[in-house]
């Protein structure tokens, strides 16, 4: 690391891995801008007519207008949802050549991320996003990209996949290609303040689940694991006074570099079977990702600590207790399903993308008795 403007903030360089316990370790053509404030460097980033992508929440929060007084020439497109569809993408890509933009910033959470990295693929291809399901798709050049995220969870801003559902379904389409990386990344904890407590709690779970699949995935290197062992020491003290509610600007901002470090993981890895059984939840019983992810993700360790108990190990001693006290420490209550529904749920699980990284395999069964573990059964 070494630090700008005064010391104010820091830019942080990553070269190659170090110690699994270590900072930060890769070797990335991405830059990250870490810091109380460092949002003040956008300029710096950018050049002609910037479109901002972003949802009406963070117009609501201050932190676009914040962003536009810094910047000459630029545009906002606030119409971003939650878990944002293809043709809510195909609206944002519209609206973006009807202004003709030199570099597209996604401002907010996942969703403003995966809105302004699914633009990117239509700009330069044109068709639908479903077309580009997959990695490695993208056609043509595409325009620069600036990720600023306004939570620290789903580390968006470090992947260059976009997540969205296809019309009509609830199915997941991930929409990969290296092109669509962020060229850089600022990490500011001032923006992240203006998080619900609930906001901030399922963010951090979901953050800390991405460390900790990311680790023991079947695709994993010495040098993607040291990236999730990274994340996980950056959360791994913070965690508990973000879920109180109690978290300083520092505290925040290691949570935030935390959750980037495991988006770089998950990057350079994959995800696994908690993501797998959590996504049924969230289409079928409206169960908020963060919550679903660190409901099934203890039993889901538990299934996997015959193969890879080890790493588990190395992270933290008891590890699993631990990830299972913390649905205490957020105030979240079990999620209750039908029992005639494990069924399907199991199947649907089975048939998730991030299931086949899982590092002990999952059979539809298999599923079942994880579910049973993890819920409620009315």
């Amino acid at each position: 690391m070494r630090s700008l403007s005064g010391g104010q903030f820091q830019q942080v360089w990553r070269s190659s891995p170090q110690a699994f316990d270590g900072s930060i370790m890769i070797a990335s053509p991405q830059q990250l801008l870490h810091g109380s404030g460092s949002l003040r460097e956008l300029p710096s980033l950018v050049a002609g007519k910037v479109l901002i992508v972003t949802d009406p929440g963070i117009v609501a929060a201050g932190h676009v207008a914040r962003a536009v007084d810094l910047l000459d020439d630029v545009v906002v497109f606030d119409g971003v949802h939650e878990n944002p569809t293809e043709s809510e993408v195909a609206k944002c890509a519209d609206f973006a050549r009807s202004v003709n933009p030199d570099v597209i910033v996604g401002l907010g959470g996942g969703s403003s991320m995966d809105t302004a990295k699914g633009t990117l693929f239509l700009l330069s291809g044109g068709g639908r996003m479903s077309d580009y399901h997959g990695h490695g798709k993208a056609k043509g050049e595409m325009l620069p990209f600036i990720a600023i995220p306004t939570t620290a969870g789903t580390g968006s801003e470090c992947q260059s996949y976009a997540v969205l559902s296809r019309d009509g379904s609830h199915e997941k389409m991930a929409c990969g290609d290296s092109r669509a990386l962020a060229r850089a990344a600022i990490l500011d904890p001032d923006l992240t303040g203006s998080m619900p407590l609930g906001v901030a709690r399922l963010t951090a779970l979901d953050a800390l689940s991405h460390a900790l699949e990311s680790a023991v995935c079947n695709t994993s290197t010495e040098e993607s694991r040291a990236i999730s062992f990274s994340a996980f020491r950056k959360m791994e003290p913070v965690i508990g006074a973000v879920l109180a509610g109690k978290a300083t600007v520092e505290q925040r901002g290691e949570m935030l570099l935390g959750a980037a470090l495991a988006g770089q993981a998950i990057e350079a890895s994959m995800l696994g079977a908690a993501h797998a059984a959590a996504n049924p939840l969230t289409a079928h019983y409206d169960v908020v990702h963060g919550r679903a992810v660190l409901t099934m993700l203890p039993s889901i360790m538990k299934w996997n600590s015959q193969v890879v108990g080890e790493v588990y190990q190395r992270l933290q001693p008891d590890l699993i207790a631990w990830v299972e006290s913390l649905r205490g420490h957020a105030g979240l209550e079990p999620v209750t399903v039908s029992e005639s529904d494990i069924p399907q749920l199991a199947q649907e699980a089975s048939k998730q993308w991030t299931g086949q990284f899982n590092p002990r395999p999952l059979e539809v069964e298999d599923f079942e008795k994880v579910y049973r573990e993890a819920l409620l059964l009315a």
